[in-house]
């Protein structure tokens, strides 16, 4: 039974670990820097939602403002989302992206959106299963791996 939380500071290492153990070229621009030991360094907790299992954390979701200006204050990002290998395909990420959602309302956000790489399709259709739009597309915005990816925007409306 996968319960979703709110993170919280002694989460950390082992989110700093889900990063490691999902990030490859096909999913993220650039993998967690080698000394970035603290995943709350840069982001507060509570942005942060944390899936566990009888066994633990197995996966989160975090998000944060795109912007710093008040006309954007209506929107929130989807700024990462990770689930241990063992955990996948067993629905955790969709929870976490309802559950992001339901907190971003909860917050008064009109709208949820999120950045994916153009070739990884298995998160696009997960996105789109979970009520997001492509909204744009960022043609050859990222160089990986010797070839020009596109940067997709996606968005899902809460009211």
């Amino acid at each position: 039974m996968i319960r979703i939380r709110p993170a919280v500071p002694a989460d950390g290492p082992r989110l700093v670990f889900l990063d490691r153990a999902t990030w490859s070229p096909e999913n993220a621009v650039a993998p967690l820097p080698a000394d970035d030991a603290d995943f709350f360094e840069r982001r507060p907790p509570g942005d942060v939602l944390v899936a566990e299992d009888a066994g633990g954390v197995v996966g989160y979701t975090q998000f944060g403002r795109p912007t710093p200006l008040a006309s954007n204050e209506h929107v929130l990002h989807i700024q990462g989302l990770a689930v241990d290998p063992p955990a996948q395909r067993r629905g955790v990420a969709r929870q976490l992206l309802d559950a992001a959602a339901e907190e971003a309302a909860r917050r008064g956000v009109r709208k949820l959106g999120l950045r994916v790489l153009g070739g990884n399709t298995a998160a696009r259709a997960l996105y789109e299963s979970a009520g997001f739009e492509v909204e744009g597309v960022l043609r050859e915005e990222f160089l990986l791996g010797g070839r020009y990816v596109d940067d997709v925007l996606m968005a899902r409306r809460l009211t």
